[in-house]
């Protein structure tokens, strides 16, 4: 049986994620942890969550991501049907940084 990911090391993984203190520590410890392409990855699901909460279609989001039609689903399916991660955090950022801030990193 597969392992699930709700375990002791992925929780001690995440205590390590809330002690950052900023971009620069993230980086470097992302860095480390991730390949170059892990971390590509992983930005473009980030910026397509974001643009999803935008209602930007499919089409622009695989032209700018470079990510398929079913990853971009699969993203969608967390956004509107996950724990709520992402929402928190869409929130989170439009609430501290300002729509138009935030929206810059749309790009």
């Amino acid at each position: 049986m597969p392992e699930k990911w709700d375990n002791p090391k992925t929780e001690a993984l995440l205590k390590a994620v809330l002690a950052l203190r900023n971009t620069s520590e993230a980086k470097r410890f992302f860095r480390d942890l991730l390949t170059e392409a892990e971390l590509i990855e992983f930005g473009n699901r980030w910026q397509t969550a974001k643009m999803l909460d935008r209602n930007i279609p499919y089409s622009t989001i695989t032209a700018k991501t470079g990510l398929s039609s079913t990853t971009i689903a699969r993203v969608s399916q967390w956004l509107n049907n996950g724990m709520g991660g992402y929402k928190l955090i869409l929130n989170k950022l439009a609430h501290h940084h300002g729509s138009s801030s935030f929206e810059k990193g749309l790009g």
